[in-house]
C-alpha cells in the first residue's frame, strides 16, 4: 500500500509541475516586467537583510512539552481519524519556529512533513542568483513538506512570518501507521489533493487575471480561509509585507499599493496600517478591473521621495488610506464590514 501510494504522489507531483509551467507561461509581457522588477527588490532585501542559516541552536526553534496524538492531528487537518486508532500511543513533537526563521531550505534531506498549528508562514523559491518568489502563505491546518517525497530533497524553502507552532510528522513514523491504519493513507491522499486544487486555483489566477483583480481575489481569498478557520473573514491582519504580496502574485510593489489605495477609495476595503477590513466582498470578488480613473492614481514611492529630498524638491506625500488622526472613520467602516 505505501509502494502504492508513493507511486500516486509522484504522479501527482510531476502532473502539479507540468500544470504550473503551462499555466505560469500564460502570463502576459507586462506581468513578466512586474516580476522581473519584483525581484530585483527581493535579490536586494535579501542582501540586506539576510535570513538566519538553521542551526540545532534553540536560538531559532524550541522544542516544547506539548505533543500531539493522532486523533489531533488528523482533527488539525480536518480529516477523519482511524476508526480503531483510539488507542494508538504515538505522538507528535510540536517544535515553535520564531518569526523570521527558517523552516527547512532548498536541498535539504527530506525525512519530516510538518503541519501549521499555529502562526503564519511564507513558502519560497531562491533561484541561483539569490532572488526571491513567493510561493505561498501556509497557515493552521496546512501540511508542509510534500513536494519533497518524490526527489528526497525540498525544493523550496519555508520561512515564519510570525511566531509558529509545528506539529513534526516524521515520514517513516508515517509510513509505519498507514501500514497499520489504511484509512490514514486515504486520509493523507485527500489532504494532499486538496493542496493540489488549491494550489490549481492559484496558478490560473495568476494566469488569467489582471493586476488589480489579482490584488482584489488575493483579498478575499485569504478572508475566505480565515472564515474557514474560525476567524473574521472580514477584518483580518495582513502577515506578510506589499513587497511579499507582489512577489507572490507577480506584481510590482508599486502596482499592489496603488491598486489597494484604489479599492480604498471605491469603498471596497479599508486599509489601516496592516488591518485589511473587507467592505464589499461580493464587488471585491467580481472586480476586473479598476475604473480608468481609479487605474492610473499617481502614487509617489519611497525611492523617489527620497531622491526628491536629495534634489531639495517637496514631493507629494504617500497616500495614506486610514490614519492615526482619521481612526474614527477605520472604526466606522469595520463595523460596516463586521
Amino acid at each position: 500500500m505505501v509502494a502504492v501510494t508513493n507511486f500516486i504522489l509522484q504522479g501527482i507531483f510531476m502532473y502539479a509541475a507540468s500544470t504550473a509551467i503551462s499555466a505560469m507561461s500564460a502570463i502576459s509581457a507586462d506581468t513578466s516586467t512586474d516580476i522581473a522588477m519584483n525581484t530585483a527588490v527581493h535579490s536586494m532585501a535579501r542582501q540586506d537583510k539576510p535570513y538566519s542559516v538553521v542551526t540545532n541552536s534553540t536560538e531559532w526553534r524550541s522544542r516544547g512539552n506539548l505533543q500531539s496524538n493522532l486523533h489531533d492531528v488528523c482533527a488539525l487537518l480536518n480529516v477523519a481519524a482511524p476508526a480503531h486508532s483510539g488507542k494508538e500511543t504515538t505522538l507528535f513533537q510540536h517544535v515553535h519556529y520564531k518569526a523570521g526563521k527558517r523552516v527547512h531550505t532548498t536541498g535539504q534531506h527530506f525525512d519530516t512533513l510538518y503541519i501549521v498549528n499555529s502562526g503564519f508562514l511564507k513558502t519560497i523559491l531562491i533561484d541561483e542568483c539569490g532572488s526571491e518568489q513567493v510561493l505561498g502563505f501556509p497557515m493552521k491546518g496546512d501540511l508542509l513538506g510534500i513536494d519533497a517525497i518524490y526527489t528526497k530533497h525540498h525544493a523550496s524553502e519555508v520561512v515564519a512570518l510570525s511566531d509558529c507552532d509545528l506539529i513534526l510528522v516524521p515520514y517513516q513514523v508515517f509510513s509505519t501507521l498507514g501500514r497499520k491504519y489504511a484509512e490514514l493513507e486515504h486520509a493523507m491522499l485527500s489532504v494532499m489533493s486538496r493542496e493540489l486544487v488549491r494550489e490549481q486555483l492559484i496558478i490560473n489566477m495568476l494566469s488569467a487575471l489582471g493586476a488589480e483583480a489579482k490584488v482584489a481575489r488575493f483579498l478575499t481569498m485569504l478572508g475566505e480561509r480565515f472564515s474557514q478557520l474560525g476567524y473574521s473573514g472580514k477584518v483580518y491582519n495582513l502577515r506578510m509585507t506589499r513587497l511579499e504580496i507582489a512577489s507572490y502574485l507577480g506584481l510590482a510593489i508599486e502596482t499592489v499599493s496603488r491598486t489597494l489605495s484604489a479599492l480604498n477609495d471605491l469603498g471596497l476595503i479599508a486599509v489601516y496600517q496592516r488591518q485589511i477590513a473587507i467592505i464589499d466582498a461580493q464587488s471585491l470578488a467580481t472586480l476586473r478591473r479598476l475604473p480608468v480613473n481609479k487605474l492610473h492614481t499617481d502614487v509617489t514611492t519611497s525611492s523617489e521621495l527620497k531622491i526628491n529630498a536629495k534634489k531639495g524638491k517637496k514631493s507629494k506625500e504617500m497616500p495614506v488610506l486610514i490614519t492615526e488622526k482619521n481612526s474614527s472613520q477605520w472604526k466606522k467602516m469595520t463595523a460596516v464590514a463586521v
